[in-house]
């Protein structure tokens, strides 16, 4: 019984299949699905902080911003690139470009000491980068907790 439509099939003649088994490739496609899914968030960029609080909170601009970073230590950063605070101007500038008028995100843990993000602040601000943006976490509201100001 030959199931060949070209005539007898000689032994040992190899014919290839003209059909494609998606099959295989499905089950590569969703294990590399589930990879990106897995690690996509551990992708995140920077040092990690943990940020104050402040009820005046508000979403920043979206355009891509250039966000220094002061670590717990002091230490600084530029994006997720480690810097000393005498590099500092240089990489900003650097990242700014030609769009001086781009706001720069500084991030800064809330146990860092408040001298420091004054000296940092003062260090951009007389190099001639003055729309900073002080970045915090939107306060969680309590029941009981009200803000007031000094009088």
């Amino acid at each position: 019984m030959n199931f060949s439509a070209s005539g007898p099939s000689r032994p040992g003649v190899f014919r290839p299949q003209s059909e494609i088994n998606v099959t295989p490739l499905v089950d590569v496609m969703l294990v590399l699905l589930i990879i990106f899914m897995v690690t996509a968030p551990l992708l995140t960029a920077g040092m990690k902080v943990q940020l104050p609080q402040a009820q005046a909170a508000r979403p920043l601009d979206p355009k891509e911003p250039v966000v220094v970073v002061v670590g717990r230590d002091g230490q600084l950063a530029v994006g997720d690139e480690k810097v000393v605070a005498a590099d500092l101007i240089q990489l900003v500038k650097l990242k700014l470009g030609d769009d001086v008028a781009r706001v720069i995100h500084l991030r800064g843990d809330k146990d860092v000491a408040y001298g420091r993000m004054v000296e940092v602040l003062d260090q951009l601000a007389s190099n001639g980068i003055t729309h900073i943006a002080i970045v915090t976490d939107a306060a969680k509201s309590g029941a009981g907790e009200t803000s007031k100001a000094p009088k």
